[in-house]
Parts: C-alpha cells; structure tokens; sequence
C-alpha cells in the first residue's frame, strides 16, 4: 500500500514581491505566484498523480495555489478542507513591515532571529515562533492530515511557509538548530512516501519549469 504526502508552499504572493512580512494578513499570489501554482499542478499531472483529498489553510494565497494544482491534475472539484491550523505563523507586530526597513530598525541579527529561530517569537502580543506554529500544526496533521495518508490515499497540503517547515523538521527528523538554515521554495511540491510506522520512506522535491 502507498502511502503520499504531497506539500506544496503556495506561489509567490504580492507580499513576498513587496519584501513584506506577511504571516496572517491576506494578500493574493502575483502573476508568477499563479504561474508557480499552475506549473506545479503541470508537473505532478504529468506524475500522474491523482489526490485523494486536499488540506490549505484560511488564506487566500494557500488556497488558490490549492486550487491550481488540482486543476492542473484534473481535479478541480476534489474535496479540500481549509483549516486555519495551516494559516502561515503569526509575525505579531512585524506584519505588514518592510524586511530591510526592520533590519535598519532592529538589526541584522535580531531580525534572523525572529525569522529563523526556532523559539524565538517576533514582537508583539499575537507573534508566533516557529516553535507556536507547530504546536498548532502537528496535532492538525497527526488528527486530520496523517490519517488518510496512513489509510492509503494520496494527500495534497498547500500551505505557508513556516506551517511546511514545522511540519518538515518533524518528517525529515531536523534538530531545533538545522531547521533554522531551512527555506522552502514557492510552488515546489515536495513528495514524501511514508513507510508504515508513518516515517518517511522516501522524499522527492520537483524542479518547476515555469
């Protein structure tokens, strides 16, 4: 029995274009950031893959890059739940700023931090480390993602950046200090085969040809 977990971080949205941090806030893919989406949809259709279910997040930019993929695959009405569980981490006081202008406010080193430390929250009362993101995202996919996998269907999860990295360090077994130099690419699915202990049999990332 196969067991197919498909991640996919949405395509580039006009906030990522802007250099802005984004987390929670709303904004809609760029035109590259549909063409990603397409192009990913174009790839994993000519893998022949046929998904089962779909997991996104409440945000826009998830959900249609979601929505590109399993038109690309043929799929277009398969059924897809959106849970916030899956929304990007929070960026608290951050969101909405521009990243260099915060790096002139901050510094460098403190700005890293927040962005790529593993407990380390940004400012702000609602700021989310990538520690807080995967206590909500873990018990989402151990409930709700890992079962259907475990049962034999093939499971698509369009997500954030910082929601996938949570969910990867688990999967791919990374340490609290090598997540940190970890960057997921916009658009790229990643597909994982999972044994039947739910370890990670084999991981394949796709090269997009936009």
């Amino acid at each position: 029995m196969e067991r197919t977990l498909v991640l996919v971080r949405h395509g580039q949205s006009e906030w990522n274009l802007k250099n802005l941090f984004t987390g929670w806030r709303d904004p809609d893919l760029t035109e590259k950031g549909h063409d990603e989406a397409k192009a990913a949809g174009r790839i994993l259709g000519e893998r022949c893959l046929k998904f089962d279910i779909a997991f996104t997040s409440d945000l826009q930019r998830a959900q249609k890059t979601c929505q590109h993929i399993l038109d690309g695959v043929g799929q277009s009405d398969l059924e897809t739940i959106r849970d916030q569980a899956l929304n990007e981490r929070n960026y608290g006081d951050l969101a909405g700023l521009n990243k260099d202008d915060a790096r002139e406010k901050w510094g460098e080193e403190q700005v890293h931090i927040w962005r790529r430390s593993y407990d380390t929250p940004p400012p702000g009362d609602e700021g989310e480390s990538l520690k807080d993101t995967g206590a909500r995202v873990w018990p989402y996919y151990m409930n709700e993602i890992l079962p259907r996998a475990m049962a034999g269907e093939t499971v698509l999860v369009a997500a954030h950046g910082n929601s996938l990295r949570s969910l990867v360090m688990v999967l791919d077994r990374m340490t609290t200090d090598t997540i940190t130099s970890l960057n997921l690419a916009t658009g790229v699915p990643m597909i994982y085969k999972l044994n039947a202990d739910t370890t990670v049999a084999s991981k394949e990332v796709l090269e997009l040809d936009t």
